[in-house]
This record gives C-alpha cells, sequence and structure tokens, in this order.
C-alpha cells in the first residue's frame, strides 16, 4: 500500500500547472478539451461571422468542439480585457477586430495591451473598403477625385460611420497622402451614413465592400477604387487605390485570433498550422472571396508584424486628423 501511495504521489507531483503550461510544457494531444473564443462584439457582426464559418472547420480538425462567446462593450475592450486575463494555457482565445491596433490611440485609460497582453495566433480574414461618390460628383477616377479636390478645397466632403472608425481613418489617410482638404462628416453608423451618400447630403464615402458595392452597381453609386493592395475577385474592374493614382495607398480591415500572452509555443504553433490549413481549403476562400474578403494563411510571426505597423499606422493618422482620446 505503501509503494502504491509514494507512486501516486509522485504522479500527481509530476501533473504540470498552469506555471509549467505557461513555460512552454503543453500535452503532445492537445487540445484535450473545449475551447473558448470570446468574440468582443455582438452577433451578427463580421468579426462574429467570420467565427462562426472557420471555428467549425478548425473544431474537426483539432478534434474539440471550440465554444464562441460573445462579450460586447466598451468598444470591443471588454471581451479583449476578459482574454488579456484569461490563463494561458491555449483554452480561451480572442477573434480580435483590427480596432485592436485602433483603440490605444482613441482612448486614454485602455485595460490591456495590444502587443504586451496578447500571442497573435493567425490572421483570418481581411476586407477592404471601397471608394464609393454620389453620382453627382465630377469624378470618376481617383486622379479626378484629387484633381476636384485641390482646384475646390475644403468644398467636398465625406461621410464616416462614426469618429475613430475604419470609414474615417481610410479617408484620413487618403487626405494626408494625397494632399488634399475634404471635411468630415460622421454618422451614427455605417447605414446612416451610406443613406446620406445616396441621398446626395454628401460626397463621398470609405464604405466596406460587401456593404456598398451593391448600390455601385446599380448605379446608385459610383464607385472609384478598393482600398486593398491589389484588385478584388468581387468587382476586377474596379482599381486599387494605388493603382489608380495614389501610390503606397493600403487600407484593410481584419480579424484576427490571438490568445493570452505567454501561451506555449506548441500550442500557438499548432493552432497557426490548423487554422491556415482550414483558410486554405478552396471552398472556404471561394465562400469569402464572394464576399469581397481575403482569407489570412500568415505566420503568428507576420501576423504580430501586422499588429505593431497598424498601431503605429493609425496612431499617426489620428494625430494628423487632431482626433483627441477619450
Amino acid at each position: 500500500m505503501r509503494c502504491k501511495a509514494s507512486v501516486l504521489l509522485c504522479a500527481v507531483l509530476w501533473l504540470p500547472g498552469p506555471a509549467a503550461l505557461a513555460a512552454g510544457s503543453v500535452p503532445a494531444n492537445y487540445p484535450l478539451r473545449p475551447i473558448r473564443v470570446v468574440v468582443p462584439q455582438s452577433p451578427g457582426g463580421s468579426t462574429d461571422l467570420t467565427t462562426r464559418l472557420v471555428t467549425p472547420q478548425l473544431s474537426e480538425r483539432l478534434g474539440q468542439s471550440m465554444v464562441v462567446d460573445n462579450r460586447p462593450g466598451a468598444g470591443s475592450m471588454l471581451g479583449t480585457d476578459l482574454v488579456a486575463k484569461a490563463t494561458p494555457d491555449g483554452y480561451t482565445l480572442l477573434v480580435a477586430p483590427s480596432s485592436i491596433t485602433i483603440i490605444p490611440s482613441m482612448y486614454r485609460k485602455v485595460p490591456f495591451d495590444p502587443v504586451k497582453d496578447f500571442a497573435p495566433l493567425a490572421m483570418l480574414s481581411s476586407y477592404p473598403n471601397l471608394v464609393v461618390v454620389h453620382p453627382s460628383v465630377p469624378a470618376n477616377s481617383v486622379k479626378e477625385l484629387i484633381a476636384l479636390a485641390k482646384a475646390k478645397p475644403g468644398t467636398l466632403n465625406f461621410a464616416s460611420g462614426g469618429i475613430g472608425t475604419p470609414t474615417q481613418l481610410g479617408a484620413e489617410l487618403f487626405k494626408s497622402m494625397a494632399g488634399i482638404d475634404i471635411v468630415h462628416v460622421p454618422y451614427k453608423g455605417g447605414g446612416p451614413a451610406v443613406a446620406a451618400l445616396i441621398g446626395g447630403q454628401v460626397h463621398l464615402y470609405f464604405g466596406p465592400i460587401a456593404t456598398v458595392l451593391a448600390h455601385a452597381k446599380s448605379g446608385k453609386l459610383r464607385a472609384l477604387a478598393v482600398t486593398s493592395a491589389k484588385r478584388m475577385v468581387v468587382a476586377p474592374e474596379v482599381p486599387s487605390v494605388a493603382e489608380a493614382g495614389l501610390p503606397g495607398f493600403e487600407q484593410t480591415t481584419w480579424n484576427g485570433l490571438l490568445a493570452p500572452a505567454r501561451t506555449p509555443p506548441a500550442v500557438i504553433k499548432k493552432l497557426n498550422s490548423e487554422l491556415n490549413a482550414v483558410l486554405n481549403m478552396p471552398a472556404m476562400r471561394e465562400r469569402f472571396a464572394s464576399e469581397g474578403v481575403d482569407l489570412g494563411g500568415v505566420s503568428s510571426a507576420e501576423f504580430a508584424a501586422r499588429i505593431k505597423s497598424d498601431i503605429a499606422k493609425w496612431a499617426a493618422v489620428i494625430r494628423q486628423a487632431g482626433i483627441k482620446p477619450e
């Protein structure tokens, strides 16, 4: 009995605890139980829909269920902070919208650090905005739009879904790079902004391609360019901003999978590998491409570099636009 008790005691003492897991010791057959995937936004949005399309396939490859947990609030900071403070064992993950790179410049008090508090796993998807104008605007290309704005500074205006949103920041980046003066008109959401543009109350909008492309195809709006580095499959006739007259311009909105900092490297490597396998499935890529969305397929190091560069990029745009942190 004494030997058996000693063996049992040794076995219990050998089991790795949270500290050991954080140091990099992880079971070879991870995951051993369901994984919680926190979406810091309400159900039905682009981040949530992307998550619910990708996680079933990832769950099948990992052999464990993935439970999507929507935790909206405080501009996505509530759910994001929850994951930042979670145990770094690979069982609590975050699907972060790219606004995580804007938040540090928009708020004075942020309860987490987007770089120090997270381990980037993989980018899920990215999608550009579409530069659209009301048909009454006498510009049929990016070059003509820039020329018009330079000829009549302060006369043209652009709509956005609110201060600090990608729909504003894309236009602010455009203003800065083109050296033009166009006036910002913020609305309470993308819906009212699109309605105002269609109604002719504003001239220009940098809107999500999935939202405004149909209006451009119907003739209610005129599409000038996409904000991605290259043309999109869903609208091959529309050039990129860079191609159409403003070299170096790029703005895409993305979603990505993050884990708490100090998550074991073996977990990060496995999740990145399995997720990229899912994102490279032809059926998956075709499904997203039909809506103007590119899938990730990058390494965790590449994703980490993108997060850092976006934080610096949008901080500079926000400063130049004179946006004051709340």
